[in-house]
Formats: C-alpha cells, structure tokens, sequence
C-alpha cells in the first residue's frame, strides 16, 4: 500500500512577502506581531509550510501503521475567519492558561484568535513555550 504524503510541506517562500499580501488590514498586523512574538519566544527562523503557514520547527512522526513523515513543531496562519495559531500536541493540560488567554476558540491543534487585542499575549507565549516543551520532549524535533 503507498503512503500517503503530507499536504502542508515547507517550501522557500517569503514570509514576509506572505504577510505583506494578507488582504485584511487587522489580520495583516496581527500576522506581523505574530511574527515577532513567535522568532522572539522560539528562537528558530520561521519558514512557510504551503502557501499560508508560517511554522517553526519541524519533527519527525511516525504512527503504528507506519506511515510517517514531518511536520512544523508551531506556527500560525492570519487566515480570513481567523488567527490560526498551531500548537502541535494540542491543548492538553493547558485549561488554566486557556482560561487567562482571553476571547478564542480551539480544536485539536488549533487555536483560533479574532484578533490579538482579544487575548494576553505573555499567556500566549506561555502557550506556545508549553507546546514546544512538550515536542521536543516527544518527538524527534529540528529547529529547520
């Protein structure tokens, strides 16, 4: 049986060039904040993962049926609805940061931001730091 390859793959692209062409003016600064919240708290260089999300990171999986393959360890999308922000191992533990982050939603490893003036951004770096913490302690991790 062939295995399926990931969709979301990094790739060579500005980021910044990315960011410079998100059409919404809020979501566009956002996505710049983000960018500078994200290269101060993970210390990596920040890459494009398809054509939307800037990640951080990478690790390496590998599940029991044997398909493997790699993927970022965090990152975030201004996407049009929202700001994506991508914690990797999901939000597990983290209902007492949650509950100080302000207004959000969330799914698997997902978490969703109107706009920045909604949340605490140090809680966010909380987040953030508690979902690298968590990669590195499981998985095969790379700061590329």
């Amino acid at each position: 049986m062939a295995k399926a390859d990931n969709k979301t793959k990094s790739t060579a692209a500005s980021v910044e060039a990315f960011l410079g062409s998100v059409e919404h003016d809020t979501r566009r600064a956002d996505g710049f904040a983000l960018l500078d919240l994200f290269n101060r708290v993970t210390g990596l260089k920040p890459k494009m993962w398809g054509p939307s999300i800037i990640g951080y990171g990478r690790y390496h999986y590998k599940y029991e049926s044997g398909r493997e393959g790699d993927h970022l360890i965090t990152g975030f999308s201004p996407r049009k609805s929202a700001l994506s922000i991508y914690i990797m191992p999901g939000y597990r533990d983290m209902s007492d940061k949650l509950a100080r982050l302000g207004k959000h939603k969330t799914g698997k490893s997902c978490l969703y931001i109107n706009k920045l003036a909604d949340i605490d951004l140090n809680v966010l770096e909380e987040i953030v730091l508690d979902g690298i913490a968590y990669m590195k302690d499981n998985y095969e991790v790379f700061d590329e």
